[in-house]
């Protein structure tokens, strides 16, 4: 037995060796560089293209089966132009000979390859000089073996010791789009490549995208392991990076990195775990939880951006960040939630939403599609909207002639689809702090409706419903607005820095316009509206003392004393009327004092915020307060009617009696008696029955006005 093992170990020896020998003197004998003008032919024979190889080629056999390519170009298809369709300086595979003779084993030494170039190109007519390859390497599909038939001997395994792509390209052209698509520096740089192994990947490359004019440089690191028997593949260390030129107007920088990922490729399943995503100056975690990547997949994940300022990362984006009364603030945002890819959406559940000192929470969901809905559903703890309004100074001028004023956003409500629910503890502005803030927005096809809105300020509440229509040529505003039990003091303090009125406001406003802009609506404003002050006082205006004072002046008499600390009281204050234009006609105004009550009409321009009212007033019989007065001098008023201008800004109004109406009232009354006692003298008149005016005094009616202006300009001392 041991003879024949022996015999058997002879025989091995000898052929090795005779394999050996045959090889050294084929290498020898043969020159492979003979046949690049077969091997020529037949491809040209086979594609149609033309295949020139004008480097040497190089052969080897022993021990490794080695192939070695100098400079090569292959033609490209007929009807495209004469760039080569693919070309390389140098290209280098070799495999041992023995372990694939004895053990059906592959093992190859580095596949190398330099300077590759392909060239993709498609006509106008839509073909590309890629597709006769796929027809000329057509052939009959092999017959399925019998089922009893099996494939002899193990099967053959492959072990690659490296593989290196080095300055490679690859361009890409449209003729009938104009798109064109260029990859350059390629260099890709493997480890060893064997079953159950991780293969260590790193490399990178350029590119460009034209007409957008984008451009970049994109590199890469991994490890990959294949394990065919689970049906598994493993992605360690994944690190992604680089940067973007001419999406911007500065380079974009991004990294994409995974510790580790799992793939199931029987189910079909991913395990990503901890991934990393850097985009400029934003960086985001996200721990994403098992999903399957079958059809659409809908991954979840806990996501975590870490504090970025919102205002430089629109300097590095070269976006002009809008100017704020504070330039602090977007200076700080953060983001905490559990995101959900769904098949519409993408849901940001138990949000937490930092903006500078600001944290909303709740749920918020962004369309996949660009047409659809965000849906919202936000509480907010405090913000202070003053901040991020514009600087003061451009404020001033946009109530000024030839200044700013506020522009109707139409681009962003005509781009907008959203609805849902904010809500905020407490917002101020400025001085005015509004509590228990809820506003509804519902947002489509350009038509934007806030509603409901509804918050606490100043001891009272507002309600309202306002609407914009950005959806044709010109937009429009309405609004349908309340406010209930607001003290006046504190409100027109922060408002208008006035503080000459106390009490409680409430009113009604039903009004709409249209125009660019806030100033082009407030000139086409129309609608009605009605207002009531109730309980309070108009400081530094004492109307008691200006009548006082008019009274003496007609009389001819001393004024009286002026009181220190001028004050009207008032019990209630209703005016409504119809808005035309920005303008409210009143016809209906209507105050009660503690002495007088007042009625009127007139107008208020809400273009120019001024008021311009007329109005009488009509003392009580016994008014309550009244004690430093003579009887004479209570008799002219409880028996007079007190006429009053009201005019001024609206913010700020004069009330004052008016005087000019006084005299010539005065006046009127004394030519009636003059005339009355020269026609009648002292005799007694019987009165007519109640309610009716003397004959008499009806046929002298004409009589009465002209003296009665000839009286007022003796008073006034005209002429």
């Amino acid at each position: 037995m041991s003879r024949a093992l022996k015999i058997v170990g002879i025989l091995a020896a000898t052929a090795i060796a005779l394999a050996i020998f045959a090889a050294i003197v084929f290498v020898l004998v043969f020159d492979p560089n003979d046949y690049k003008d077969t091997i020529s032919e037949g491809v040209k024979e086979t594609t149609g293209r033309d295949l020139v190889i004008e480097g040497d080629v190089g052969l080897t056999l022993f021990p490794w089966l080695a192939i070695e390519l100098g400079r090569t170009r292959l033609g490209n298809a007929p009807g495209f132009d004469d760039t080569p369709f693919a070309s390389f300086e140098s290209a280098r595979l070799s495999v041992r000979v023995m372990p694939l003779l004895l053990r059906r084993e592959v093992v190859v030494g580095t596949a190398a390859l330099d300077s590759l170039r392909v060239n993709l190109q498609v006509r106008k007519d839509g073909t590309g000089n890629w597709e006769d390859l796929g027809e000329a390497g057509d052939a009959p599909a092999a017959e399925p073996a019998g089922p009893d038939v099996q494939a002899e001997g193990p099967s053959a395994t492959i072990d690659i010791a490296s593989v290196a792509v080095t300055d490679a390209a690859l361009s890409y052209s449209d003729a009938g789009s104009g798109d064109r698509f260029e990859l350059t520096n390629i260099n890709l740089g493997t480890g060893r490549i064997a079953a159950g192994e991780a293969v260590p990947l790193e490399g990178g490359f350029a590119f460009r995208l034209d007409p957008a004019g984008l451009s970049g440089q994109v590199e890469i690191g991994v490890t990959v392991a294949f394990d065919t028997d689970a049906a598994t593949v493993a992605i360690d260390d994944l690190d992604i990076g680089g940067r973007v030129e001419g999406a911007l107007e500065v380079p974009a920088t991004f990294r994409f990195a995974a510790p580790a990922i799992r793939l199931q490729t029987e189910a079909q399943t991913a395990e990503v775990g901890e991934i990393n995503l850097e985009l400029m100056s934003v960086d985001l975690k996200a721990d994403v939880e098992p999903f399957s990547y079958a059809g659409d997949p809908q991954p979840a994940a806990a996501i975590s951006i870490a504090a970025f300022s919102p205002r430089t990362l629109m300097q590095e984006l070269a976006i002009e960040a809008p100017p704020t009364a504070d330039p602090d603030v977007l200076d700080r945002l953060i983001v905490d939630a559990r995101a959900k890819v769904g098949a519409k959406a993408i849901t940001l559940s138990d949000l937490k939403l930092v903006i500078d000192d600001t944290t909303f929470t709740g749920r918020l969901s962004l369309p996949r599609s660009a047409d659809g809905t965000i849906e919202l559903d936000l509480a907010g703890d405090e913000i202070d909207i003053a901040r991020y309004m514009a600087p003061a100074g451009e404020e001033a001028s946009a109530g000024e002639a030839g200044g700013e004023t506020v522009e109707i956003p139409v681009e962003l409500i005509r781009a907008l689809n959203a609805r849902g629910n904010l809500t905020i503890a407490t917002a101020s502005l400025g001085k005015i702090l509004f509590e228990k803030v809820t506003l509804g927005v519902n947002s489509a096809d350009g038509r934007l409706r806030m509603h409901p809105i509804a918050a606490d300020f100043f001891d009272g509440g507002y309600r309202g419903d306002v609407r914009i229509d950005a959806s044709g040529k010109v937009p429009s505003i309405s609004v349908n607005e309340n406010i209930e039990d607001v003290s006046l003091e504190p409100m027109m303090k922060a408002m208008y820095d006035v503080e000459n009125v106390t009490g409680t406001v409430n009113g009604t406003f039903r009004l709409g316009g249209s125009g660019a802009d806030m100033d082009a609506i407030r000139r086409d404003l129309d609608g009605n509206l009605s207002i009531e002050l109730i309980d309070g006082a108009w400081e530094g205006t004492d109307v008691w003392y200006e009548l006082r004072k008019a009274r003496a002046l007609v009389r001819g008499e001393a004024a009286p004393k002026a009181p220190a600390t001028p004050r009207t009281q008032f019990s209630s204050m209703k005016a409504s009327g119809k808005v035309t234009d920005g303008v409210m006609q009143n016809d209906d105004f209507f105050a009660e004092l503690p002495f007088m009550q007042v009625s009127g009409k007139g107008s208020v321009n809400f273009v120019e915020a001024t008021v311009d009212y007329t109005a009488t007033g009509r003392f009580l019989e016994k008014p309550e307060f009244v004690t430093d007065v003579s009887q004479e001098e209570l008799d002219d008023f409880t028996k007079a009617v007190i006429p009053f201008r009201i005019t001024g800004p609206l913010a700020d109004p004069v009330i004052r009696p008016d005087v000019e109406e006084m005299l010539k009232d005065r006046a009127e009354e004394e030519a009636r008696k003059v005339i009355m006692d020269k026609l009648f003298g002292d005799e007694e008149k019987e009165a007519p029955p109640e309610g009716e005016e003397p004959q008499e005094e009806k046929d002298l009616e004409d009589q009465l006005k002209d003296e009665a202006k000839k009286r007022l300009k003796d008073l006034l001392g005209g002429d």
